[in-house]
């Protein structure tokens, strides 16, 4: 269910408290990563930070008008980050602290859930970069801890939420989406 090999979660540089904090809640919902502080690292030393924690792809939250702006995912190639054509573009998020108090110990197992409609190709391309299924939700509740569910909002923007299993109780984090990028490969 969950990839052996580890993600690196870390920051561009000088993030805020917020920043700091959203990334601390997802290394708690999404197993297998591990956060590390990116401070003056460049692009390569994260690369190569990631190698010696004995993870294969790396995910960096950038900053934006002091908040999370911008999800960028990398793997590892032969020389070092190789990015992947794929951004999410960052309108608003919600803490697990604005939610009802929940569990702060690190949870186990994470499956995708989502509705209907342009979620589905965000649900695919998340599911192989994170190794995690994509299942209905009715599958996913006797199984797992956790779902990242995706959505679209009143506004019909994408949202991940993440939902405690079986209650199908959200607890954070959420995230909606500005946009999504699906730049072509060169």
């Amino acid at each position: 269910m969950v990839s052996s090999r580890k993600i690196l979660l870390t920051t561009s540089r000088n993030p805020t408290s917020r920043i700091r904090t959203f990334c601390n809640e997802l290394t708690r919902v999404i197993p297998g990563v591990v956060r590390v502080n990116r401070g003056k690292m460049s692009v390569d030393q994260v690369g190569e930070k990631t190698l010696e924690l004995g993870a294969d792809r790396v995910v960096i939250v950038d900053r934006w008008q002091g908040g999370p702006g911008k999800i960028e995912f990398f793997h590892i190639g032969a020389s070092g980050l190789v990015r992947i054509p794929r951004s999410l573009y960052i309108a608003a998020i919600r803490l697990q602290r604005e939610f009802a108090p929940t569990k702060s110990k690190p949870f186990h197992s994470l499956v995708i859930t989502h509705s209907v409609g342009n979620s589905l190709e965000i649900a695919d391309s998340l599911s192989k970069f994170f190794n995690v299924p994509v299942i209905s939700e009715s599958e996913a509740s006797p199984k797992y801890q956790v779902a990242m569910h995706i959505s679209n909002d009143a506004t019909r923007r994408i949202q991940i939420t993440f939902m405690l299993l079986p209650q199908k109780v959200e607890i954070g984090p959420r995230i909606t989406l500005r946009r999504v990028m699906w730049e072509s490969s060169k």
